[in-house]
């Protein structure tokens, strides 16, 4: 089996179902972690309703999916938060899907993106709870910087520099 990571519609039923399951997790996760319940169903609709991905399209962005023998497994969003920094989003795997080497690839084609998109800097928030996302980003090279928003869920900021000269590691493929 292997992997491709294409450009894909933020309005598309891949993107919506991909979304959801990212959505589910992580607010599941939190809920769990703080209230001792999963997140209500009603909360949910209301909150994967209200982040529509709008930042996530061209010109100023993009949303990516891998696929893993073809069938859909992941996601991650590139939005521009200036001219020549880009924001990571959403990154996501299905879980039958983890494992398997797709969360650096996409993170590597979401980096190419950013600077297709101009950005020479990538930056992304994640919680502390999301201790497997932490140690992928600091495996690929992403350090640690000061808060870069006010997301009332992020509790960890990181950065990256793309330039050429100092980014870590070659370029990555979309297809392996």
């Amino acid at each position: 089996m292997s992997w491709t990571i294409t450009p894909e519609p933020v309005d598309s039923a891949v993107a919506a179902a991909l979304w959801r399951a990212y959505y589910t997790e992580v607010s599941d996760r939190w809920y769990l972690r703080h209230e001792g319940r999963r997140t209500d169903p009603d909360e949910l609709e209301r909150e994967i309703a209200a982040d529509t991905g709008d930042g996530l399209v061209p010109p100023k962005g993009l949303l990516l999916v891998a696929r893993y023998g073809g069938e859909p497994a992941g996601s991650a969003g590139v939005r521009l938060v200036d001219a020549v920094t880009a924001e990571l989003k959403r990154v996501f795997l299905v879980p039958e899907a983890r494992g398997r080497g797709g969360a650096a690839l996409l993170v590597g084609a979401a980096e190419e993106a950013a600077r297709g998109l101009g950005a020479g800097r990538m930056v992304l928030d994640t919680r502390g709870d999301l201790v497997e996302a932490r140690a992928l980003y600091a495996r690929l090279g992403y350090t640690e910087t000061e808060a870069y928003n006010d997301e009332p869920y992020a509790e960890h900021w990181f950065a990256k520099d793309l330039t050429p000269d100092r980014a870590a590691g070659p370029a990555i493929p979309r297809s392996h």
